[in-house]
C-alpha cells in the first residue's frame, strides 16, 4: 500500500541563492577538491554576493565591486597564508562567510585544475603536507546537488524524487565519516556538484521531498544505489561486504533484464591480480588506481588472452539498492517514487525527519 504525498512548490530564486531559516536549517559538513591533494586554493567572489575571509583575528572582505574580489590561500611550512591584493596574513586556519556570518555563494578553485560555485560557509586548514576544505552545507541544498551530479540524464521527476529521498537517507544517517567532517564529494560518500538551479529537475524533486527518509525499523539507514544493476540487486553480503542498518535485498530489475549493459575491458595480469567476481572491495581498490572503467561492475567473467585478463560483464556500480536505469524506466512507465522506493527498498518507511528526531510517518511498508 502506497499513500500519496502531494508537497506544493513555490516558485522562488535560483536554489543556490536561497537562504533557509538558521532555526530550520539543517547542515552537513562535506569535504571538497580533496582528490586533488592541493596546496593552495583559490578562493572567488562571485559577481553579487561579498564575502569576507577570516585568518585567525583578521580578515579580508572579497566583492566584485570594490576591484577586490580573489584571494589566493597556500600552505607555507604547516600554516596558511592568504593573500590578497596588498594584504598578506598568516593563521591557522581561514574561513569564509558572508557579512553577517552566514552561508554565501563562493567559487573555489585549484589552480589549473578546478573551479566550483558552493553556497554555504567555508573552512580552510592544514592537514599534513595538503591543505583540506570543508563546506558546511544546507542539507536540501546538499541532497539537491548530489541529485544533480549522481542522476542518471533527462531521468523523469519521480525518479529523481525517489532518488532524492536515498540521498537524503545517506546524509542523515552516516555522518562522521571522516576525520575532519562528515561527508566527502566522492564516490566514497556520494558526488557533490554545484548548487543547481531552483527551476532544475534535480531542485524540484529535492523540494518535493523535503525532509522525507528511509527507515528501517524506525531508523534511518545510508540508502545505496547502483547505476545499473544487471537485472538483480544485490545484498551486500554477495559482493562481499558487511552488512548494515538495513539487510537489502536481491529484487528482480526488468528493465535491466531487458536492456542488459554489456561492457568489456583488458587488464594487464599485474592489475588484475587478486581481482574476483563479487567482491566489491577487491574492484574498488583497481579502481581507485586504473578509473572506474577498469572493471564497471562485480558482473563479469573473465579469461586470459596472451599475458592480459580480458573481463566480460555486465551492470554498472556495487549492485545494491536502487537501480537508477530501473527507477528511470519505471518512472517512464507511470510509477511513482514512492513505488519505485518500495521495490528497491522493500520492508522499509519513509518518515519525514528533522534534525536529530523522526517525525509523522508518511509512507507504509
Amino acid at each position: 500500500m502506497f499513500l500519496a504525498i502531494c508537497i506544493a512548490i513555490t516558485p522562488g530564486p535560483p536554489l543556490a541563492q536561497n537562504v533557509r531559516d538558521t532555526a530550520t536549517r539543517y547542515d552537513v559538513r562535506i569535504g571538497v577538491l580533496g582528490l586533488f591533494h592541493p596546496r593552495e586554493f583559490i578562493v572567488r567572489a562571485m559577481d553579487g554576493h561579498a564575502l569576507v575571509l577570516h585568518a585567525d583575528d583578521q580578515s579580508v572582505t572579497l566583492e566584485a565591486s570594490s576591484g577586490l574580489n580573489v584571494a589566493n590561500v597556500t600552505l607555507t611550512d604547516s600554516i596558511i597564508s592568504l593573500k590578497a591584493g596588498t594584504r598578506a596574513i598568516l593563521a591557522s586556519k581561514a574561513t569564509v562567510t558572508d557579512r553577517s556570518g552566514e552561508p554565501v555563494d563562493f567559487i573555489l578553485g585549484v589552480r589549473g585544475k578546478i573551479s566550483r560555485h558552493y553556497r554555504g560557509t567555508l573552512e580552510i586548514m592544514p592537514s599534513g603536507h595538503q591543505l583540506i576544505a570543508v563546506i558546511t552545507i544546507d542539507r536540501e541544498t546538499a541532497v539537491a546537488s548530489i541529485v544533480a551530479a549522481e542522476s542518471a540524464p533527462a531521468a523523469p521527476i519521480e525518479a529523481l524524487k525517489a532518488q532524492s529521498v536515498a540521498v537524503r537517507s545517506y546524509l542523515v544517517s552516516s555522518r562522521g565519516r571522516h576525520t575532519d567532517f562528515d561527508f566527502c564529494d566522492t564516490t566514497h560518500c556520494q558526488f557533490l556538484r554545484e548548487p543547481p538551479a531552483h527551476d532544475s529537475s534535480a531542485a524540484r524533486a529535492t523540494a518535493a521531498t523535503e525532509g522525507l527518509v528511509l527507515t528501517y525499523n524506525t531508523k534511518p539507514f545510508a540508502a545505496m544505489y547502483t547505476r545499473s544493476c544487471s537485472g538483480h540487486t544485490r545484498t551486500p553480503a554477495q559482493v562481499g561486504l558487511r552488512g548494515g542498518i538495513y539487510p537489502y535485498y536481491s529484487v528482480e530489475c526488468k528493465h535491466c533484464i531487458a536492456h542488459l549493459a554489456r561492457w568489456t575491458t583488458r587488464l594487464s595480469s599485474a592489475d588484475a591480480a587478486g581481482l574476483q567476481s563479487s567482491d566489491e572491495s577487491a574492484r574498488l581498490h583497481i579502481a581507485r588506481r586504473l578509473g572506474w572503467s577498469a572493471v564497471p561492475s562485480n558482473d563479469f567473467v573473465e579469461k586470459k588472452i596472451g599475458d592480459q585478463i580480458v573481463l566480460q560483464g555486465s551492470g554498472y556500480g556495487h549492485g545494491i539498492g536502487l537501480c537508477q536505469a530501473g527507477a528511470k524506466a519505471m518512472a517512464a512507465a507511470g510509477a511513482g517514487f514512492l513505488e519505485i522506493l518500495n521495490h528497491y527498498y522493500p520492508n522499509t518507511e519513509i518518515i519525514h525527519w528533522k534534525g536529530n528526531f523522526p517525525l509523522q510517518s508518511t509512507a507504509a511498508k
